[in-house]
């Protein structure tokens, strides 16, 4: 960009001018030019009217019309103006064409998303001779439609005035480059590809990058942002980035343009605790959760530089919810408390931003549904701008569709939004206050989500009549298969087929029939560049467990585009399946990239990089994937095996607790199951603090000791019959070989109630190894029992322990005489010879220590 800024252009972005800027401009002689002409009715929301200036007939309008796509004739007569056109200066030129293309986009956002419906036709500001290859004015709607397809994505067959978008690409895409007079034009670029990405079925590559080069270009803009004026426009832009940093799962640019927002507007905005009333009967007033919003400086300066409220009676209704038990609103019990400040359009628009970060960054949960409502009730007390209002019912509707006592203002609320476009009481230009800083989505889809809450409620009929009418064949498709309709669904499909073969209706087709030739009929109707009917293709070959020729279907829509985050998924499950775990380890990867809090997809990635015996990065994998999902226990599962095999022991430990509290959360046998085949993790643990192994971090592991204790008191309150776990249990208080008399006497118990577990066991004592094994335990219980016995407080209780080991070892003496002794020697078996004798010479010495202790009563 080069020059001064043209004056307008702050007014433009803002969508209306300052008393003082009208001045200006007066003096500057800008309102008496043509671009000022232009200007004025761009302002006054007249968008038809430059169409219809013959200023934009002659510029768009040729004598002769050479056989070529309808881009490319807008294109060279745009080119054709600025270059050649002698009647005008330069920079009037490139102002003109400017104003053209803003008004292009705003009207097809009135088309499209505000209403009311526009009274234009292409043949009003075309020439004649370029609808002659065109029976009918949907004939030039499907070229131009085919013509905004990006990356192989299709575009929304009933798009209204799809030439306006064309039109405003044509200038603020294909022929920016000459205008260089219009500083702001990276901005409205900008908002050209919010809108167009909206049009599309998937997120496109080709925009993201053009909305990354916009940013960067707005923000060299120095002049821009300047005094009261540019904190406002500052405001508005870091949102506009925010919400496209959003949509292309930038999560962490989006919350930190959110943040900037907030901190340009200085404000404070929390959820809070406030004692309340929800229903009518409540007699206490009890803590409810509201949003509160505070100053933290003085109020925004240049009050008349942000827009002026639309009146209430030109906003969407807010419908009441007249129930019989639940308030509309919360009534607190001290309202001075939290009284709101009167804020302004860009504050506002702020705290819907904040509100939508939430949404997108937190899990669909119970809990985030009230901390929602919270930010659309404070919203909603403030009813000034129509983009604000609506966006805060839309979200409301959205949440209260899960209430039965709130289910029905919700369908009442979602019609009153759907017919709110045919409106014709509140101007465009009111509409179109804040717009772009709210992400207000297109007429049909609130149809659409209209529809969607009559399918929840079981209407099953009035929701097919919408989805009909707004030719969204897929749910169509559904509403006949939850009908049981599934040939209907077929018939339908083929009689839009009859009317125009799509790409789009035959992937549809493929769906419901299962086969894979409507999906090749798709390819090769879009010129091998439908992502839809690889995707389609590849998910059948997935159903099917065909996995090679999934992979290969997947891999070439992902070819076309790269921002497909259900297809980068299932590829690395097709990878998995498949063995091929570099592969997955990279479809996860970029799983993870496009949508950080996919915990599946981190979970995913860390079993590729541990069949790949990389897991130090699995391990670290593992640690994302908790991040999104703290309540997934077969996540537990895999990081408790992994921080093992890492050296992670402490993590281990928390893993190992956190798993208990799932046992004790769902008593799921599964989980239970688990817990004791992951034994060998605690026999590592167990093995690690004895002797003293470095962690990873090169820490001794014999500081985890205390850790494991506390992790063994926990597994032995709900797991007392295991021998092996109380003996390791033993062994973490130093198995009876302690310094200190408090630890042997712990260790003790635990090898008391693992021998206890021992004998319990059926079948031990036929077994000649097992025999063996029980003996040896007992002799070092018995020893273990002499140590703890010369650190009693008095002798009776060392006597009273003496005795029960005694008792134990001649149980086990007369077993050994029963069980293993030959018939025809009359002796004991030799393989028990020595621990016989090793037994016999313990009870003597047990019985000679007990009568010693029996000397000090």
């Amino acid at each position: 960009m080069s020059g001064e800024m043209w004056t307008p252009e702050l007014a433009i972005l803002r969508g209306f001018p300052t008393e003082a800027e009208r001045q200006q401009w007066k003096q500057e002689g800008i309102v008496g030019s043509e671009s000022g002409s232009f200007l004025q009715l761009l302002l006054e929301g007249s968008y038809e009217s430059i169409f219809l200036n013959s200023v934009t007939q002659n510029i768009l309008n040729a004598m002769t019309v050479a056989e070529e796509g309808i881009d490319s004739y807008l294109e060279k007569q745009i080119v054709t103006f600025l270059d050649y056109s002698t009647d005008l200066e330069k920079s009037e030129r490139q102002q003109l064409i400017f104003l053209l293309g803003v008004s292009s986009l705003q009207l097809f956002v009135q088309s499209n998303w505000t209403g009311p419906p526009v009274d234009l036709h292409p043949q009003d500001f075309l020439p004649s001779v370029l609808f002659q290859q065109f029976s009918e004015a949907k004939g030039l709607d499907a070229v131009v439609l085919s013509l905004l397809i990006l990356d192989g994505e299709s575009v929304y067959s009933l798009t209204l005035k799809p030439i306006l978008l064309l039109l405003a690409r044509v200038i603020l895409v294909n022929v920016r480059h000459k205008l260089t007079a219009i500083q702001s034009l990276p901005w409205w670029t900008l908002r050209y590809v919010n809108i167009h990405q909206q049009l599309l079925e998937e997120r496109s590559p080709q925009l993201f990058a053009l909305a990354e080069y916009c940013i960067d270009q707005v923000m060299k803009l120095e002049n821009l942002f300047v005094d009261d004026s540019g904190r406002y426009l500052a405001v508005q832009f870091h949102l506009e980035c925010a919400y496209i940093f959003l949509c292309y799962y930038e999560y962490k640019k989006a919350k930190d343009q959110f943040n900037v927002a907030k901190n340009i507007g200085k404000l404070q905005i929390n959820l809070t605790g406030a004692l309340g009333k929800r229903t009518r009967f409540q007699e206490n007033y009890v803590a409810q959760l509201i949003l509160d919003v505070r100053r933290e400086g003085d109020v925004f300066p240049g009050y008349e530089l942000s827009p002026a409220p639309t009146p209430q009676e030109h906003l969407t209704n807010n419908f009441e919810l007249n129930d019989d038990t639940v308030l509309n609103e919360t009534q607190l019990a001290d309202c001075e408390q939290f009284q709101m400040p009167d804020l302004c359009a860009e504050e506002l628009a702020v705290i819907l931003g904040v509100c939508t970060n939430l949404q997108k960054n937190n899990p669909v949960h119970k809990l985030t549904e009230v901390e929602l409502l919270a930010f659309t009730s404070y919203l909603l007390s403030q009813p000034k701008f129509w983009a604000i209002q609506t966006s805060a019912l839309i979200l409301r509707t959205k949440l209260e569709a899960r209430s039965t006592r709130r289910m029905e203002r919700a369908v009442r609320q979602t019609q009153a939004l759907a017919d709110q476009f045919e409106d014709k009481t509140t101007s465009v230009l009111e509409r179109l206050k804040i717009f772009y800083c709210c992400q207000v989505p297109p007429h049909w889809a609130i149809q659409c989500q209209l529809a969607g809450l009559l399918f929840e409620l079981g209407c099953t009929g009035s929701a097919l009549q919408i989805y009909e009418k707004l030719e969204m064949w897929e749910d169509v498709v559904i509403c006949y298969e939850r009908a049981g309709q599934h040939g209907k669904a077929e018939e339908i499909l083929r009689q839009e087929l009859e009317k125009k073969e799509t790409p789009s209706l035959y992937c549809l087709l493929g769906d419901v029939l299962r086969d894979h030739s409507y999906y090749d009929k798709a390819w090769e109707l879009s010129r091998h560049r439908s992502a839809r009917a690889q995707r389609s293709k590849g998910l059948l070959h997935l159903r099917n467990r065909e996995f090679k020729a999934c992979v290969e279907c997947f891999e070439c829509s992902v070819k076309i585009n790269p921002i497909q985050l259900g297809v980068w998924f299932s590829l690395g499950c097709a990878y998995l399946a498949l063995e091929d775990y570099g592969g997955s380890a990279k479809a996860f990867q970029r799983c993870v990239t496009l949508e950080p809090d996919n915990a599946e997809a981190w979970n995913n990635l860390s079993t590729s990089y541990i069949r790949l015996k990389q897991k130090v990065k699995a391990f670290r994998t593992l640690q994302e994937a908790l991040k999104c999902n703290y309540e997934h226990w077969q996540i537990w599962e895999n990081y408790i095996l992994t921080s093992t095999d890492v050296g992670e022991f402490s993590e281990a430990i928390k893993a190992y607790h956190r798993l208990l509290d799932f046992q004790d959360k769902y008593k799921d046998v599964q989980l239970t199951s688990l817990l004791m085949c992951i034994f060998k993790v605690l026999k590592i643990l167990v093995r690690a603090v004895i002797d003293g192994v470095t962690d990873r971090s090169g820490d001794v592991a014999t500081g985890l000791r205390g850790k494991l204790q506390e992790l063994f008191g926990r597994i032995t309150s709900r797991v007392t019959n295991d021998g092996e776990i109380w003996r390791l249990y033993a062994q973490v208080y130093g198995n009876g070989q302690s310094e200190k008399p408090d630890e042997n006497e712990k260790a003790f118990q635990c090898l008391s109630k693992a021998y206890k577990c021992d004998t319990q066991s059926s079948g031990w004592e036929k077994d000649m190894t097992s025999f063996k094994e029980v003996v040896q335990r007992a002799l070092g219980l018995a020893h273990v029992a002499i140590k703890c016995s010369k650190n009693k407080s008095s002798p009776q209780e060392a006597v009273q322990v003496l005795s029960s080991i005694r008792l134990n070892l001649r149980g086990l003496l007369s077993k050994a005489k029963q069980l293993f002794t030959d018939v025809a020697s009359g002796e004991i078996s030799s393989e028990l010879a020595d621990e016989i004798a090793a037994m016999d010479t313990l009870v003597i010495e047990l019985q000679d220590l007990s009568n010693l202790f029996r000397n000090q009563y």
